[in-house]
């Protein structure tokens, strides 16, 4: 079966964007950065895999894998710690916030999301959380970003480091990446994808690729 994708479970479906399953082997496979972080449960553990800048390249262990994937911006805010402290990094949830485990990984993202936002983690309402990542995603200039809410690009700077990990424009970047290397993989050429993404010219959604996933075009499309 290799990897499958699920819907979120309905109580979750505001913080988690997915919920994924992966059968166990030693193949190795890509983990691309995607503004998001994940609760993984592995070897009877539960990790927390924070925000990525770079991909991954890792095996899948013996063992089959699980998890939920939050949407950028909602799991540091449960967890209390700041998302530029995780990035790249795969860290047990015990070291950063224990929880009971009555159930599995949805009983544990759901008794983080019962407990009040954490400090610097939860600058925003949910709703501004929102409003910022579908912003930058959507290509909006950080300094509109940040005038549309009031605060300076200092503030934003700041914030959004605590909240996703990095930066407002590394965001911006990320995102763009994640939704060309979907329509890579869905067969669009990259001429189409350079265009529709928002990218100067194919030498520029070239680069990016290079710089995030490690590989060429060509072998992320067919991946």
């Amino acid at each position: 079966m290799g990897y499958r994708e699920t819907a979120p479970p309905r109580e979750l479906a505001d913080l988690v964007e997915t919920a994924w399953a992966a059968d166990g082997g030693l193949e190795s496979v890509r983990v691309l950065p995607d503004g998001c972080m994940d609760l993984i449960a592995v070897d009877g553990r539960v990790v927390v895999a924070g925000p990525d800048v770079s991909a991954l390249v890792t095996s899948r262990g013996p063992q089959p894998t699980s998890g939920l994937r939050f949407r950028p911006g909602a799991l540091p805010r449960l967890l209390g710690v700041p998302a530029a402290r995780l990035v790249g990094q795969r860290v047990a949830l015990d070291e950063l916030r224990p929880v009971r485990r009555p159930g599995g990984l949805v009983a544990v993202a759901g008794e983080l999301s019962r407990q009040s936002p954490r400090g610097e983690t939860a600058p925003w309402s949910p709703t501004a959380l929102r409003h910022v990542t579908a912003a930058l995603a959507a290509g909006t200039p950080v300094e509109q970003v940040a005038r549309e809410a009031g605060w300076s690009n200092r503030s934003l700077q700041r914030q959004c480091q605590a909240v996703y990990g990095y930066g407002p424009a590394m965001l911006r970047r990320i995102l763009r990446f994640r939704r060309a290397a979907a329509m890579l993989r869905a067969g669009r050429s990259p001429a189409e994808v350079a265009a529709a993404a928002g990218y100067a010219d194919q030498p520029h959604l070239h680069r990016e690729v290079r710089a995030f996933a490690g590989t060429t075009v060509t072998t992320l499309a067919s991946g």
